[in-house]
């Protein structure tokens, strides 16, 4: 009988160490595999952290593009933007320029487009009490424009210049055909086209109101070197209210303006 319960006792030891072994090696395989999956997980989140960093640097340089090809957009629709098309003696009238040409009266024209507020400014000075306001020219067509210039060089001729002192004493004050801002129908000259414009009402009031209707002091006595065209009080130039304002605020001529928009 103690044999018999001897034996007992040692198959139960064997299977406790048995299964004790059993425990211990499922414990390592299972810690192992813990490790990895904790590896791998590590490794994913890089990949993924790395993954956001680069997205993160995608779209930061997506939207510096966006950014830049904005300003560009915006500085491009300035200089292309009609109301400040520059015509002088190194800019001509385009070849393709389209114009739609509205009545100031029965014989003067202007651009459509700023028509209104060239009226509308007229009628503001004259329920001031600027009653002694008028445009004398406006719009002309190419036709017209060389019709005046040849007059101006006769009429020096006839004086005793030659031909090139002509020419030069009526570029100071009058622009060849294609080269005046009158074939752009958005210039006025206003009342006597004379210097004693400049001590008018009419010419204080301008100076001080016409930038609200879009209007600037185009030839000033400041930017003849620039300009290349004699000081005209009388000649007015539109090129709507945000460009006005600011060319005065920044005292500069349309040369200047689109020089400065450039940069």
């Amino acid at each position: 009988m103690k044999k018999v319960i001897l034996v007992i006792v040692v198959l139960i030891l064997i299977l406790v160490i048995i299964s004790y072994i059993f425990i211990i090696k499922n414990s390592k395989q299972i810690s192992k595999e813990n490790q990895q999956t904790m590896q791998v997980s590590t490794e994913a989140e890089k990949t993924d952290t790395q993954n956001y960093k680069n997205e993160d640097t995608i779209m930061n340089t997506t939207e510096n593009i966006e950014k830049e090809n904005n300003t560009s957009a915006t500085e491009n629709d300035k200089l292309n933007d009609w109301k400040i098309i520059l015509v002088n003696s190194e800019n001509p009238v385009p070849e393709n320029y389209q114009i739609e040409l509205a009545d100031i009266d029965k014989t003067r024209k202007f651009d459509k487009r700023a028509i209104n507020d060239l009226n509308n400014m007229i009628l503001t000075m004259r329920n001031a009490g600027i009653n002694n306001i008028w445009v004398q020219s406006a719009y002309r067509t190419i036709e017209y424009q060389q019709q005046l210039y040849d007059n101006s060089i006769n009429k020096y001729l006839r004086q005793g210049n030659n031909q090139e002192q002509a020419q030069i004493l009526t570029e100071k004050q009058l622009a060849k055909a294609g080269q005046s801002e009158h074939n752009l129908g958005l210039a006025v000259d206003f009342n006597y086209v004379d210097e004693s414009f400049e001590k008018t009402k009419a010419f204080t009031w301008l100076k001080q109101y016409a930038q609200e209707y879009g209007f600037i002091l185009r030839y000033s006595k400041e930017k003849e070197n620039i300009t290349k065209i004699l000081y005209e009080p009388w000649h007015w130039r539109y090129v709507g209210q945000e460009h006005a304002k600011k060319i005065n605020e920044l005292d500069m001529c349309l040369e200047e303006y689109i020089e400065y928009i450039k940069k």
